[in-house]
């Protein structure tokens, strides 16, 4: 790694407004937060963990508008996990080095716009949505810097091909890396996972709720009470969105138009525009673990 590459990235910093600068160390740490929290989850790219790339986009399938396009990408999903991490670590990278920044910002667009698509469309109200939020702040930064850049022109001669032959080997490094940072715990937790388990049931107190994922990818909530354990299926009857609990009602709540069901009451609808119930999931206490049954 040259000299330069460090000095470029420098004067891009001290040549940039403090807004544009806060704004672009903002992105760039996000999005290499995010593919470092990827790299060292164990789960990310092992089939039948709870966190696995696959059982994700399984779920995005039953709550996006465009559910149909998942097919393919379901089936490849541990090639789809690394193509997201490594481009996580290069968008990041190449927004705190200054490099091809246009690009760099275009394609947190693409993604943060992807990810409203597939997980938070029916989101309502809309601020609730993290990811439009980023592909405003994306889209903001972009015009920015392509309005206002002078003297960092980008050209894909010598040298911006060695910087960005810089980034992608770093971003493939920083990817290979993050397995040895794992936690052992989420270790476990990965391991756990592929024989049904769910949760140590010393980790879930009398009154706790805990958020997983069937082995088809739905999501689904587990809660533990005096009598014992028992789970429901997360996803809305009424048009497929994630429901959550809320422990000042005691009920779960879709967030994209309002239905409430009642958890301690087999989950009957407390409120539509959902008619039926949520589905139970089959969970028993087997030893030290809560497990699917």
């Amino acid at each position: 790694m040259n000299l330069r590459f460090f000095t470029v990235a420098a004067a891009s910093w001290r040549s940039q407004s403090l807004p544009v600068r806060v704004i672009r160390f903002w992105l760039g740490f996000t999005w290499l937060f995010a593919a470092w929290d990827k790299a060292t989850d164990p789960g990310f790219l092992t089939p039948g963990s709870t966190t696995f790339i696959g059982t994700q986009l399984a779920g995005y399938s039953t709550q996006s508008p465009i559910g149909f396009a998942f097919d393919k990408l379901i089936e490849n999903s541990v090639q789809v996990g690394i193509f997201v991490m490594i481009s996580e670590f290069a968008i990041g990278l190449a927004t705190i080095f200054w490099v091809v920044p246009i690009m760099a910002a275009f394609g947190g667009l693409s993604m943060s716009v992807g990810l409203w698509l597939a997980s938070s469309f029916y989101v309502d109200p809309y601020f609730l949505a993290s990811d439009t939020a980023y592909a405003v702040l994306w889209l903001s930064y972009l015009l920015l810097i392509k309005n206002n850049r002078k003297g960092f022109a980008m050209s894909l001669e010598r040298r911006g091909v060695l910087r960005i032959g810089i980034i992608g080997t770093l971003a493939i490094a920083f990817a290979g890396v993050g397995k040895f940072f794992t936690p052992k715990s989420s270790q476990d937790n990965a391991s756990a996972a592929t024989k049904t388990r769910i949760v140590k049931l010393s980790a879930l107190k009398v009154g706790a709720t805990k958020n997983f994922v069937l082995a088809s990818g739905a999501p689904a909530i587990l809660f533990r009470t005096k009598s014992g354990v028992f789970a429901y299926s997360a996803i809305c009857t009424h048009q497929g969105c994630t429901v959550s609990y809320l422990p000042s009602s005691k009920t779960l709540k879709c967030p994209c138009h309002g239905s409430e069901f009642d958890p301690f009451k087999s989950s009957n609808v407390i409120a539509g525009p959902a008619t039926s119930k949520l589905p139970s999931v089959k969970v028993a206490i087997d030893k030290a673990w809560v497990v699917l049954v």
